[in-house]
């Protein structure tokens, strides 16, 4: 178990490597100058949600969790682990709105991906459903 989360996590700080590279690259191309702290302080946050949402992924393998109890989980665990980080890292000001703006946004991109993710799951039920009738 200890072994897969350190797979899984490590699996998360490649996507955060590529991700920060290709925004650095834009950043470079476009002559933007951004003090080395700032750019310190997102990566540290990025490689820390990167390495949670690696790992976290274990949740949805929990076989005695109903679907709903482990996207509820995992939801509530990434807001948790989000909101402090993005308030750190200054992509939220601690104020009211900034943050309910930012809950928002955060729960409408989780919505889309666990749909993208339903979506798929439920496209290769039926392919294999199909494939088993013939």
């Amino acid at each position: 178990m200890i072994v897969e989360v350190a797979r899984r996590s490590l699996i998360g700080l490649g996507y955060t490597a590529i991700i920060t590279f290709s925004i650095l690259t834009a950043m470079m191309f476009q002559d933007v100058q951004v003090p080395i702290s700032e750019i310190w302080r997102n990566t540290l946050g990025g490689m820390a949600m990167g390495i949670y949402f690696g790992g976290a992924s274990l949740i949805f393998e929990i076989e005695e969790w109903s679907p709903l109890k482990k996207t509820a989980f995992h939801y509530l665990i990434s807001i948790i682990i989000w909101l402090p980080l993005g308030i750190w890292m200054g992509w939220l000001p601690l104020q009211l709105v900034p943050i309910l703006i930012g809950i928002g946004t955060f729960s409408v991109v989780y919505l889309l991906f666990w749909y993208g993710s339903y979506l798929y799951f439920k496209r290769m039920e039926n392919e294999m459903n199909h494939s088993v009738k013939k």
